[in-house]
């Protein structure tokens, strides 16, 4: 243990603000306890989520609080209680451990429940661009959305990180999809995933919702947007139809008054991943779902761009621009 670093560099926050708040520094490398491994990250994936907590919208467990939800790396060393493959120093990792995380960083503590191997046959680097988007995507569909072959989808933001996947899985699932995203080439990404029909972003979403259904309207909505897009989504749902709000990238969905569901008999979900994966086997099933469909290429994954760690402002400042397609990510070391 003597051997083992005691400090790195991460990128934390002592307050919330813009990204003038994000702060490149050395911190403690976390100790081991029981059940957990020390990691030594490659890659930290950058969501939505971290500009959350940095502005506050999501309240901060703690300050300061290092960034980061998801990421790729090796085992460095383990707990004495850990055993197998996470207690080998060099194994291939991927982790999604809630708020204490803490991926912007050179080195990371996670419990060995929380970890998975990454299989041969796939990077670091795209390990960590699939894995909380992929996870989250898988969810929304099968879980949360229930789509059934034949299904009228909608798709917001549908060149992002997590757009793009639902476009890419949905088509899997047999699902009719429509498409938004806010320039040409974005709609063209969009169709290369599999969208069936693409609308830009500042159209007559509803108009070309009725004429693409035939007036029957969205089956299951998967809406990263918030409240921008809200009003629409409850406009363009079917009867019986589900409206999930997954993300507040415009801002959070102000209060819902519960009785304007029942004119159509919609379900509202607001679905988060974690849950969903909270039991081990449904964290290794899904991601074994996951990694096997990039392992066979059936399924696509695009890394915007790779920043360095000190450059974490910049990532921000892309993701919270929109104007980015696919994954952006954290080079820790």
């Amino acid at each position: 243990m003597a051997s083992l670093p005691t400090s790195g560099k991460a990128v934390q926050i002592s307050r919330n603000g813009g990204v003038e708040v994000l702060e490149y520094t050395d911190v403690p490398v976390p100790a081991l306890e029981e059940g957990k491994v020390l990691v030594k990250n490659h890659f930290s994936g950058v969501n939505y989520i971290d500009t959350y907590f940095r502005t506050g919208l999501y309240p901060a467990p703690h300050f300061p609080l290092v960034l980061g939800r998801e990421g790729a790396g090796e085992v460095v060393a383990a707990h004495d209680s850990v055993s197998g493959a996470f207690a080998q120093p060099g194994t291939r990792v991927v982790f999604l451990s809630g708020n204490d995380t803490a991926s912007y960083a050179q080195y990371s503590v996670i419990p060995a429940s929380k970890l998975i191997a990454i299989p041969e046959g796939v990077s670091s680097d795209v390990a960590a661009a699939a894995y909380l988007q992929g996870l989250t995507a898988l969810t929304l569909i099968r879980e949360a959305g229930n789509v059934q072959p034949g299904q009228w989808t909608f798709v917001h933001a549908a060149a992002g990180g997590v757009g793009g996947l639902l476009v890419q899985l949905l088509k899997a699932t047999g699902a009719k999809v429509i498409a938004t995203a806010s320039t040409d080439e974005k709609l063209a990404l969009a169709k290369k995933y599999g969208a069936d029909y693409t609308i830009k972003s500042d159209e007559d979403i509803v108009s070309k919702v009725k004429e693409f259904t035939g007036g029957h309207g969205i089956d299951a909505i998967f809406d990263g947007v918030g409240k921008a897009t809200f009003e629409t989504d409850m406009e363009i749902a079917a009867l019986k139809g589900r409206v999930l709000s997954f993300g507040n990238a415009s801002g959070a969905v102000p209060p819902v008054n519960i009785l304007r569901l029942g004119a159509k008999n919609l379900s509202l979900h607001r679905p988060v991943l974690n849950p969903y994966i909270e039991e081990r086997q449904d964290l290794e099933r899904y991601t074994t779902e996951l990694f096997e469909l990039i392992k066979s290429n059936k399924l696509e994954v695009g890394i915007h761009k790779v920043y360095e760690l000190a450059d974490a402002a910049s990532a921000h400042t892309d993701i919270e621009s929109r104007k980015t397609t696919g994954k952006l990510l954290i080079k820790t070391n």
